[in-house]
């Protein structure tokens, strides 16, 4: 039996077309149509440098170069002509007062000496052989007075023994100025009998000699000193200041340096004097000049030594637990005196103020009005693509601290 073949009608050939697209995939027409579009893109944010008002302490101060120097010192010289017989300390020995330090053999002879007592003795016997007999004119003379009186003798005989008594007188008076004249020599004598001990005048240590053993010494030493005793427990500093910054330093400012030989150690001072003259080459023909300012430091373990190096620095003036700001947050000065700086808040808002400086130094500058703990200010001109800020904030902002 044969069977009919059944017919399709359009609609549903339609269907099965678009069921098969649907399988197959839509057409590019339909994707690109049907494709999302893009994320829109952000803007970058704006990357500001800034400074934050902190408190702190600052000093004001004038930095300059200067040198160690001996602070306490004493020259030794021989006060006797002699030969050096011993040296008795060395260099870098600590001595006390009075310590002996050379052994001079002296350039008189003890011969001279003993000379000398013995020719007192001479005069001294004399002395009494006179004085015996000018007791013994006086008394002849005192006689020939009363018989004198009574018209009992010759006037020779009177004026004999007067005579007699004034010569007697002036023999006893020469020997005695001799007496005296060999007294001071024979003082002369012992004392130089007691200087050939050269001794220290203060206590300290030998830091120059310039004695040796056998060296022929002058009684008065014009040259270089035989030794030099120091007392290295204190120690000057010889700061040499410019003309600009020493009319700012005064007696008993603050001051502190350091030296090459100590890293990251600080010796402190407070200063003693200004030398009101300019240093040796400085000033002249137009040169710059320098001024030498001293003060002193303690050295009790004699960590330091004359000749170091040192950076200075005189406190002129300090402040602590102020409040700060980077020197490069200020902008401007106007005809007040006061600067010009751009606050910069949470929420990106900028806003002018005006703020009173005191001291400040190459890092910092003290804020006396303006701002407060905390605020950042902005380094350098406003970005244009901050957000302004509305009213109400930026008078709140410009108010200040």
């Amino acid at each position: 039996m044969t069977s009919r073949a059944q017919r399709v009608s359009p609609r549903d050939l339609a269907a099965a077309l678009l069921s098969l697209a649907a399988v197959l995939g839509a057409s590019p027409v339909l994707a690109q149509a049907t494709k999302p579009s893009p994320p829109a893109a952000t803007a970058a944010p704006v990357k500001l440098d800034t400074v934050t008002a902190r408190r702190g302490d600052i000093r004001q101060t004038v930095d300059s170069a200067g040198k160690l120097q001996l602070h306490t010192w004493a020259d030794v010289y021989a006060q006797i002509g002699g030969q050096v017989k011993e040296v008795l300390v060395a260099i870098g020995d600590t001595v006390q007062v009075d310590e002996a330090l050379l052994d001079i053999t002296p350039t008189q002879q003890p011969a001279k000496v003993e000379s000398n007592r013995a020719q007192m003795a001479r005069l001294q016997a004399d002395l009494a052989d006179q004085r015996a007999q000018l007791e013994f004119a006086q008394l002849q003379f005192k006689r020939q007075t009363q018989l004198k009186a009574q018209n009992a003798t010759r006037e020779e005989a009177f004026e004999s023994a007067r005579m007699n008594a004034s010569s007697a007188t002036a023999r006893v008076d020469a020997i005695t100025a001799q007496i005296h004249e060999l007294e001071a020599t024979l003082k002369i004598d012992e004392e130089a009998r007691q200087k050939t001990l050269v001794r220290s005048p203060i206590a300290g240590t030998v830091v120059s000699m310039a004695a040796r053993t056998g060296q022929m010494l002058a009684a008065a030493q014009p040259a270089a000193p035989l030794l030099r005793i120091a007392d290295l427990s204190e120690m000057t500093v010889a700061a040499r200041v410019a003309e600009d910054d020493v009319t700012r330093l005064r007696p008993g400012m603050a001051a502190s340096f350091t030296t090459p030989g100590y890293p990251g150690k600080h010796w402190s001072g407070k200063l003693r004097q200004v030398i009101p003259i300019p240093a040796d080459g400085t000033g002249e023909q137009g040169k710059q000049a320098f001024y030498t300012v001293l003060f002193e430091v303690k050295n009790p373990d004699r960590e330091l030594m004359s000749g170091m190096s040192a950076q200075v620095q005189f406190v002129v003036a300090q402040a602590r637990d102020t409040l700060l700001l980077p020197a490069k947050g200020l902008g401007a000065q106007d005809e007040d005196g006061q600067y010009n700086v751009n606050v910069l808040d949470a929420g990106q808002h900028v806003a002018a103020r005006k703020v009173k400086v005191g001291l400040r130094n190459s890092q910092q500058v003290q804020i006396l009005s303006g701002l407060a703990a905390g605020d950042k200010v902005l380094v350098g001109p406003v970005p244009n693509v901050l957000p302004a800020p509305d009213a109400g904030t930026t008078s709140a902002m410009a108010s200040g601290s």
